[in-house]
């Protein structure tokens, strides 16, 4: 499935995170449980960050492609660097070995790490990259 990268958010950081908003997949994930700030890994699942297209890939039939050219970008959010640039974001998945994926009902008005992670509502969690 192709998800509307005005349905997303790829936010930079030492773990990068990319938000869903009214995603395909969101009931196949996992629910977050993460009040303790540590999150948990999405078994089963896995990304694979790439410039132009990110692909999400869950068990069975479950995976989406997000158009990452076109999506937004948001500076880390632990106050680093500002870049924001999708190559950037990439570069983090990298580093970190994947990237956190969190499914919303819909997108955030701000991004407030803390708020995501005791919602109660999001879904997902840190996926391996795939090379």
């Amino acid at each position: 499935m192709l998800l509307d990268p005005e349905n997303t958010l790829f936010v930079r950081g030492a773990t990068p995170v990319l938000l869903l908003a009214d995603a395909p997949v969101h009931d196949a994930l996992p629910p977050l449980n993460a009040s303790d700030g540590a999150v948990p890994p999405c078994e089963g699942w896995s990304i694979v960050p790439r410039l132009t297209l990110c692909l999400v890939d869950g068990p069975g039939e479950h995976g989406l492609v997000v158009p990452a050219l076109a999506a937004p970008v948001l500076g880390r959010a632990d106050g680093g660097a500002a870049s924001s640039g999708m190559a950037d974001w990439c570069a983090d998945a990298e580093q970190a070995g994947g990237a956190v994926v969190l499914s919303l009902d819909r997108m955030p008005e701000a991004f407030d790490w803390s708020a995501l992670l005791s919602s109660g509502t999001a879904r997902g969690g840190f996926m391996p990259a795939l090379g």
